[in-house]
């Protein structure tokens, strides 16, 4: 296996119950210089199972599998080991499984008909720690589904106060699908400040990433979806 510039390769595993896809991004990805596919699950009991067995840093979860879906699957996984990212699989960019899969713990998702290039992409970002949502698309998930959502919000709202002001203000602002540099910009402050309280904020709120970040400040009341 030949590795990056600086000698990291990214551990994958495939999670799929059409073997067609999985041999197919095994091959994709096995291209990539800085990933390796270490093993194939043929549903989410099977993809739980091996992410004990293997330990990847990166798991490709379809969210509709025979045995236990994804979703669950994902949030057995993310609960045991919640270092390994999770990178959901769908066919549709809104579909309703997606909200659930973000829910449970996932990194964020990709279409199955994603390009060699985005998918290593994808698992690149997703390995550094990052979520897979593009600003836009953040903003239109998180508010949809926090919308649907009808759970108390007041346990959620009290852990706000747990935040300095700045903060609350960054959260926000993460909610609201903006980058670290865009963040920097609004508050002229300098990028390494931003990232510094995104990394207390994950901290203090027991999150994993910026994706759960923004379902947070959603899902507390922090934020609420333009129009509702």
């Amino acid at each position: 296996m030949t590795t990056s510039s600086n000698g990291r390769v990214i551990r994958v595993l495939i999670a799929d119950d059409q073997q067609m896809v999985r041999q197919g991004f095994t091959v994709l990805l096995n291209t990539q210089p800085d990933i390796e596919v270490i093993g194939q699950a043929v549903d989410g009991l099977d993809a739980v199972a091996k992410v004990a067995e293997l330990a990847p840093e990166v798991v490709l979860m379809d969210i509709r599998m025979p045995e236990l879906g994804g979703i669950e699957a994902t949030r057995r996984i993310t609960v045991a080991t919640p270092e390994i990212r999770v990178l959901v699989l769908t066919t549709f960019d809104l579909d309703e499984y997606v909200y659930e899969a973000l829910r449970a713990g996932a990194s964020g998702f990709m279409l199955k008909d994603a390009s060699a290039d985005q998918l290593a992409e994808a698992v690149r970002v997703v390995a550094a720690g990052d979520a897979l949502l593009a600003p836009g698309v953040t903003r239109r998930l998180i508010a949809e589904f926090a919308r649907l959502d009808d759970r108390p919000r007041a346990p959620l709202k009290a852990r706000v106060g747990e935040l300095t002001e700045r903060e609350t203000e960054v959260l926000a602002l993460i909610a609201q699908g903006l980058s670290n540099a865009e963040i920097a910009q609004r508050l002229v402050v300098a990028e390494q400040t931003v990232k510094t309280h995104v990394g207390r904020i994950l901290v203090k709120l027991g999150l994993r990433d910026r994706t759960q970040a923004a379902v947070f400040a959603y899902e507390s009341g922090l934020v609420r979806p333009s129009g509702y």
